[in-house]
């Protein structure tokens, strides 16, 4: 079936030709590999290898990955706040990607330089009045993130559906809705509100492509519809599966600590302890709130299929009411 048949006419395909469905994986840390970006993208959507847990020779490894195992369109997330970003942004140029997701830092640090180079870029935000000043920044478009999504999030807890509402009538470039995204029908109520397209972060985590342990896959699995809580607020607000390690932020937060308390508990390389190693009693499992609605691991092929399919459901249903 062609892509005109299951899904409305939106500028996410003038900005992205080649991509079949108006959906991005989400760029996430120590889970998106060059392999997860790869399938993502011989799907059908847009598949992003998240350089934020990586060095630069780590991301030139991953890079090369993806364009080994497809010849379809696939960007660089690339948070910037680190020190080595500019490398890494050169790196990716250098590879040949031309998609460039920013996040964590002002998107007039490197949209112009990047636009220079024929790239398109990105910027991942989390209020309308930042995505105006992503607009007025030149992106080429901006990542709505409601603060249901998993990771880092922004400090003033809007969720998607009252992003997408707020932002009506502010941007003249394509919008982008993320957090809570887990389903065809959530799709659907995304771009009846006016989203250009969705990403989705927390379901291609529990794919089988994706680099996160088994073992974290598994938690998803069973996780309830109230396993996820907003952490670190005084810190950096971060949204993780609850566990041990979280429970303990949960009672320094009860006790009032302060950030430098917080960031000593924190310490190193807990994400990577967690969501890469497999370490569910003091890592830190970064995901979002849909993760109740994991039931099993698919391929990005299968999710792919559940969501399409869903989807017509759900449009079937509007139009038929």
């Amino acid at each position: 079936m062609s892509r005109e048949m299951i899904w409305p006419s939106t500028r996410f395909f003038d900005l992205f030709p080649g991509i079949e469905h108006p959906i991005v994986q989400g760029g996430m840390v120590w889970v998106s590999g060059g392999k997860l970006a790869a399938a993502v993208s011989n799907a059908g959507a847009l598949g992003l290898i998240g350089a934020g847990s990586m060095k630069v020779d780590v991301l030139q490894h991953h890079i090369r990955k993806a364009k080994s195992l497809t010849s379809k369109p696939f960007g660089v997330n690339v948070p910037l706040l680190y020190k080595d970003v500019q490398s890494q942004l050169q790196t990716a140029l250098d590879e040949g990607v031309r998609i460039f997701f920013t996040s964590a830092g002002s998107p007039r640090t490197h949209t112009a330089w990047l636009k220079s180079h024929g790239a398109k870029v990105i910027h991942v935000t989390s209020t309308p009045e930042l995505a105006v000043k992503c607009q007025d920044a030149g992106v080429d478009a901006a990542v709505l993130e409601g603060f249901e999504a998993g990771g880092h999030n922004g400090r003033d807890e809007l969720t998607s559906l009252v992003l997408l509402q707020q932002i009506q009538g502010k941007l003249n470039i394509p919008v982008i809705i993320a957090g809570g995204i887990g389903s065809g029908s959530a799709i659907a109520a995304a771009l009846a509100l006016g989203a250009d397209g969705v990403q989705i972060g927390t379901r291609f985590a529990a794919t089988q492509e994706s680099s996160a342990h088994s073992s974290f896959k598994q938690l998803m699995i069973e996780s309830g519809n109230s396993a996820t809580f907003l952490r670190m607020k005084k810190l950096v607000p971060v949204r993780l599966l609850n566990n041990p390690f979280s429970e303990k932020i949960r009672s320094a937060e009860e006790q009032c600590a302060n950030p430098e308390e917080l960031s000593q508990i924190l310490g190193k390389g807990r994400a990577k302890a967690g969501m890469l190693e497999g370490d569910l009693t003091e890592g830190e499992l970064e995901i979002g709130q849909i993760v109740s609605n994991v039931h099993t691991i698919p391929t990005c092929s299968e999710l792919l299929s559940e969501l399409i399919a869903d989807f017509k459901v759900a449009k079937n249903r509007i139009c038929n009411h």
